[in-house]
């Protein structure tokens, strides 16, 4: 199985996670770009999770179909259903679809995790999707993930 790695020009692998790209700034979706990917995927799914939020793990961006020749997400990404190069969208835990940044409450950073998976097919699932009904689809198709870290904190 080959590999995939991905990476941003916006922070480092544990870094810190600018304040643009957070709810204390422009709340913009940092660029994200990876290679490695394996030469039978078919789409690539995106998941970004805060495991230390207060309630449980929190979703901040679902993201998949996103076409195998692409090879990464350029900064800014608009809160729409469909992602500008194809892919949809899904719907984070703050209920909007799109990508929402890192608010964690004042106190010990967070961690967010961006964890893309490539997948062997496109997978049946319409914009708006929630994480859950994603990670059920992914189930048995997946032939590579990476992820990058970034914290932030208040």
């Amino acid at each position: 199985m080959m590999g995939v790695e991905i990476v941003s020009s916006a922070f480092v692998n544990e870094g810190v996670i600018p304040t643009q790209f957070t709810c204390d700034g422009e709340d913009f979706s940092p660029d994200l770009a990876w290679q490695g990917g394996p030469e039978q995927a078919r789409s690539y799914a995106l998941i970004v999770d805060d495991p230390d939020a207060p309630v449980g793990t929190f979703t901040h961006w679902v993201a998949f179909n996103i076409p195998a020749e692409t090879k990464g997400l350029p900064s800014g990404i608009t809160k729409a259903k469909d992602l500008p190069r194809g892919g949809q969208q899904g719907t984070n835990d703050y209920g909007r679809i799109g990508y929402g940044g890192p608010c964690p409450p004042p106190g010990k950073p967070h961690h967010y995790v961006f964890h893309l998976y490539a997948l062997d097919i496109q997978l049946d699932l319409k914009a708006g999707a929630s994480k859950t009904n994603l990670l059920g689809k992914m189930q048995g198709h997946i032939l590579a993930d990476a992820e990058i870290i970034g914290k932030y904190g208040r």
